[in-house]
């Protein structure tokens, strides 16, 4: 791994973007599909990835997307993202979106959504990745959580990769 011991705040990876709901968005129930949003997710979320690392970076797990209020054709979304926590080479981002009722003007989370990439040198090798600094409360509140969800992502890794082992890779109609 290549050397880079510096340190960035949260805020300088943060990337917002606000977009309408277009009827070609909507599902049976009029209301954003939710691949759409996990779509919109990692595409924010890589763009705050690599301003943090100023790197190549990929997307090592959704790590969760949690969907608390549906977001109807009435809505605006938001999404805003940041690099919450790091490891060497990994980044953890949070991802918060926000409706908007155009009419009422009310706003609510309607998701949440955190993500780990990995940032990548020349040589598509990790490479170490900046220590974040949080500064505002709901980034300090994020940090001081990100270890648990990192000890988290290692069991549930583990996990995974054991479940895949059982699995076998022979064609179905076989």
């Amino acid at each position: 791994m290549e050397a880079l011991l510096v340190q960035k705040f949260c805020k300088e990876s943060k990337v917002i973007r606000t977009s309408r709901v277009f009827p070609n968005d909507v599902n049976n129930h009029n209301t954003l599909f939710g691949g759409k949003l996990m779509s919109d997710v990692d595409m924010i979320a890589s763009i705050s990835a690599a301003r943090h690392s100023r790197a190549e970076t990929v997307t090592a797990s959704t790590d969760s997307v949690d969907f608390l209020h549906p977001i109807s054709q009435d809505n605006s979304v938001c999404f805003e993202s940041f690099v919450t926590w790091t490891g060497k080479s990994s980044m953890e981002v949070f991802v918060k979106i926000i409706a908007e009722d155009l009419k009422t003007g009310e706003r609510k989370i309607a998701a949440t959504a955190f993500l780990t990439f990995v940032a990548l040198g020349e040589n598509g090798k990790p490479i170490l990745v900046p220590q974040v600094v949080p500064q505002s409360d709901e980034e300090k509140k994020l940090y001081a959580t990100g270890a648990d969800r990192a000890q988290a992502r290692k069991v549930r890794r583990k996990k995974s990769k054991e479940l895949a082992d059982f699995f076998t890779t022979g064609k179905p109609w076989d």
